[in-house]
């Protein structure tokens, strides 16, 4: 009997704890405003992974809200696939006239079986020349997402976020995180969202307003 009150606390303990965490982050020195009028939440995924992404943005946007900022949802705001297509000056110009000033990205970077991560072709590091400016980033997450062999199916998630704003086109923060096992999308969204907000608020580029 007391084996097994050990082992239901064990068990216990372990689905209480979160499935996400980040594994690095980065924030640009040049903060300076933790002010925005409107963030945009815009994940990429492949069709199979939407409705997951969408109970992310969701969680993402309520986190940003609950600090008082004003946050929309990509796929509410502008539907699937808002951007494809569209030059970078076309697509500045539509997020500009919603009054859009800042965005934050959710990508889904691979997700395997094994335990253990290798890399591949998957670059992780928030400097390179792709992810300066927003459209960049855009295009070419938008396209990697879309190639053959992209995705292996499993329950180990690694993801990616980055923080831009749209008046400069600059990149101020950037994080990468894993989820293993996540009960569901909702759980996943949730515990997804609480961990990057609440790095940005540690790292001092979003405060509560």
């Amino acid at each position: 009997m007391k084996k097994i009150l050990i082992m239901a606390a064990v068990i216990i303990s372990f689905t209480g704890c979160s499935s996400t965490r980040i594994t690095s982050s980065w924030k640009s020195d040049s903060i300076h405003n933790l002010k925005y009028n409107k963030v945009l939440v815009v994940g990429f995924v492949k069709d199979t992974d939407r409705a997951a992404l969408e109970k992310m943005e969701q969680h993402l946007v309520g986190d940003l809200k609950d600090l008082g900022y004003n946050a929309v949802a990509s796929m509410q705001e502008y539907g699937p696939k808002a951007f494809d297509k569209m030059e970078e000056a076309q697509v500045l110009d539509k997020l500009k006239s919603s009054g859009v000033d800042a965005v934050i990205t959710i990508v889904l970077l691979d997700k395997e079986k094994e335990s253990r991560y290798m890399p591949g072709s998957i670059h992780y590091s928030p400097f390179g020349y792709h992810q300066n400016r927003f459209y960049r980033y855009y295009g070419t997450m938008n396209t990697r997402i879309y190639e053959p062999g992209y995705y292996v199916t499993d329950t180990r998630y690694f993801w990616e976020s980055n923080f831009y704003t749209i008046n400069t086109e600059t990149l101020l923060y950037s994080a990468q995180t894993t989820s293993f096992d996540p009960v569901n999308a909702e759980s996943l969204g949730h515990e997804y969202g609480m961990t990057i907000v609440n790095d940005m608020v540690k790292q001092n580029v979003l405060a509560k307003q």
